[in-house]
């Protein structure tokens, strides 16, 4: 039994997803006459009470879409400096949109209304100029951790006096919103633009959304297409997002605990030095010298459980829906063997 633990974009479509798919209507969405998508994106829309959404094949393209509408050449972002769409997006920003990124170091990922404010460029001729604050939530080199809404509310603030606009980068959104117990609507007020993910540990085989008002979305749809997203019966993909949304989210709690569970069992490890804060689906720990983490992972291979090499001295595990209890029985048991 592999337990496959390198990320929750792991996850395949379940026989009754796939049985969904199959049953889905289509048409050409690059017309916008795709019954399906239309579907998807008005509920993923209202879901966090904005006025339109796009369906997209990846969340860097979504990421990538809002920074192309949100910003023009020569301005900057600010986000935290390990953030997605600055560690792992090639670079996108400049490449697409010809603009530079003010990198803060947060905490776990997370800045704050003061990093913020201490970023934006005075107005000169020789500096960018700060137009876009991108947050990411949850943060994947953070280790999971989270912003709650009151903490998303307080940098919104922010943005409105300083008049720039706010993206979240929302691939594991609900894995945070399951464990917080706040809503889609509330968070939705706070953003320009949303992203989020079907693909991760919602378990669709390809997709992300990207929400705002009908203006912003008018324009991510040129954008879309002048990046080579523009796709024709994307129904059966959007089906599955469909049937995300409306069976799998509650299995995400589960996923945030299993991760929790197996953190306590790291303590244990003789080589692990420790953990960052375990707080939705991912660990990433930390080794003792002499240990390294393409030693590790490999080691981990040989016990057939797989992971991510985080670093030199750092190990990545995300817990997802395929993660069946038979499996956790196994891991926890095998971790006794390391």
């Amino acid at each position: 039994m592999v337990i496959n633990l390198i990320s929750d974009t792991v996850t395949k479509p379940s026989p009754q997803m796939l049985a969904y798919m199959q049953k889905a209507e289509v048409g050409d969405d690059v017309f916008g006459e795709d019954p399906t998508v239309n579907l998807l994106q008005e509920k993923v829309a209202q879901m966090f009470g904005k006025e339109a959404a796009l369906f997209c094949p990846s969340g860097t393209m979504t990421n990538q879409i809002a920074i192309k509408v949100h910003t023009t050449p020569l301005e900057e972002i600010i986000c935290d400096h390990n953030s997605h769409i600055y560690q792992y997006e090639v670079g996108g920003y400049a490449f697409h949109s010809g603009v530079a990124v003010f990198p803060i170091e947060g905490t776990y990922g997370k800045i704050t209304p003061q990093q913020i404010e201490a970023a934006i460029r005075p107005k000169t001729d020789w500096f960018p100029t700060s137009s876009l604050v991108v947050l990411e939530n949850s943060t994947n080199k953070g280790g999971g951790n989270y912003y709650t809404i009151d903490e998303i509310k307080a940098i919104f603030q922010l943005t409105r006096a300083k008049d720039l606009k706010l993206h979240l980068d929302g691939a594991r959104i609900f894995n945070v919103l399951v464990e917080t117990g706040e809503n889609t609507l509330e968070l939705g007020q706070y953003f320009d633009s949303i992203s989020i993910c079907l693909s991760k540990g919602l378990g669709a085989p390809v997709g992300s959304v990207l929400t705002g008002t009908k203006e912003f979305i008018a324009k991510a749809r040129k954008v879309r297409k002048v990046m080579g997203g523009g796709m024709r019966q994307a129904g059966y993909l959007a089906a599955a997002g469909i049937y995300a949304l409306d069976h799998h989210m509650g299995d995400l709690k589960r996923d945030n605990d299993n991760a929790k569970r197996v953190g306590l069992k790291l303590e244990n490890i003789s080589w692990v030095d420790h953990a960052l804060p375990i707080r939705t689906n991912i660990i990433i720990f930390y080794l003792k010298p002499p240990f390294n983490s393409t030693q590790v992972v490999a080691k981990l291979k040989d016990k057939k459980i797989l992971a991510s090499p985080f670093g030199e001295n750092a190990v990545r595990w995300v817990f997802h829906r395929d993660i069946t209890d038979e499996m956790m029985n196994e891991l926890l048991f095998r971790m006794d063997q390391l």
